[in-house]
């Protein structure tokens, strides 16, 4: 290999070029773009000789002319809800794999849950041309994305449907999972059951009551109003109604908690109780295999690939109708969903 330091593109800090990799490797242009864009027909001793020139030079891949070639800018957008919900890491995670292996770049932000922001975010990311966006939508109109979808910016939303718009989608199974979950605690004896969700126009929050109450008529068991609470998911109100639910007339035996953030916090309302008290809650949450607790777990990763695939193949041209795809749950019984109820 020919001496960094004597080559013109090092000495007079110039980006190296393809042309610089071709004559430090010793060969021609088409073979150094072949190995480049991983491209077959290339022999393994040349192809060794061409990434150890890309190396000892520095090049870069430059992908603005093949941008431009396609009509793309090469990036896609990611609007989650709250950055900060655990259940979101594994899921961008996925996205971004996805996108680096389609040689894309992500950009993703936050709506925090403000469907206003929701609309701010994912215009901001039409404006600055991506290509695509996966959403996790926090309003429930989003016709304000149909002329950007008209002018060819591929659209998937995830966790949760579209609203008022026809477009691709990937979910969980929130009502076969919380109807599982349920079912799960009426097998262990449990006829006082407890369902604290999220805010009743959240999809997810109203699939997965539906879950519930579902199961609970599959059992002939009559769901009484101060068993169901909906709303905000900080840890005041959902305490609030683990109290509440505990200390009625007809006190639950069970609880099914309908997302990661209201089982954490029923778990903590639940550690100064007198009697033992059932829990299933919905997703798996950080130590919960430790702490012994029963969940439903969805496969965020699987949701954000999933939807980040269906996303390229749109941008590849795939065509018809807007696609439902819907990813199933798991229980897993660990302890705290196999709590019989109190004797007598």
């Amino acid at each position: 290999m020919a001496d960094l330091a004597r080559h013109p593109a090092h000495r007079y800090g110039n980006r190296p070029t393809m042309k610089d990799v071709a004559a430090l490797a010793g060969v021609g242009l088409k073979t150094v773009s072949r190995v480049v864009n991983g491209e077959p027909g290339v022999t393994p001793d040349t192809e060794r000789r061409v990434r150890e020139a890309v190396d000892v030079l520095g090049f870069r891949r430059n992908d603005s002319a093949r941008v431009l070639r396609k009509g793309r800018t090469a990036t896609v957008g990611l609007v989650l809800e709250d950055l900060a919900d655990p259940f979101y890491g594994p899921l961008s995670r996925a996205v971004e794999e996805v996108a680096r292996a389609h040689g894309a770049l992500l950009i993703n932000g936050s709506s925090a849950e403000d469907p206003g922001r929701e609309q701010e975010l994912a215009l901001a990311l039409c404006a600055r041309r991506v290509d695509g966006l996966v959403i996790v939508p926090a309003g429930d109109d989003h016709r304000y994305l149909e002329p950007e979808m008209r002018a060819g910016v591929a659209t998937v939303f995830v966790d949760r449907p579209a609203g008022r718009i026809d477009a691709d989608a990937v979910l969980s199974d929130s009502f076969g999972g919380a109807r599982d979950g349920v079912a799960h605690l009426i097998a262990h004896g449990h006829r006082g059951i407890g369902f604290i969700g999220d805010r009743p126009h959240v999809h997810t929050a109203a699939e997965r009551l539906r879950g519930y109450r579902a199961a609970m008529e599959d059992a002939g068991l009559a769901v009484r109003d101060e068993w169901v609470s909906l709303g905000p998911t900080d840890p005041e109100r959902v305490g609030s109604a683990v109290r509440g639910m505990l200390t009625a007339p007809e006190p639950v035996t069970a609880l099914f908690a309908g997302n990661n953030r209201i089982t954490v916090t029923a778990v903590r309302a639940l550690a100064g109780h007198p009697r033992p008290v059932a829990l299933v809650g919905f997703d798996d949450i950080e130590l919960a295999d430790l702490l012994g607790i029963t969940v439903v777990a969805q496969d965020a990763a699987a949701l954000g690939r999933t939807a980040a695939e269906r996303l390229f193949r749109r941008l590849d041209g795939a065509e018809g109708p807007p696609e439902r795809v819907v990813l199933g749950t798991t229980l897993l019984a660990r302890g705290t969903g196999e709590v019989p109820p109190p004797a007598g």
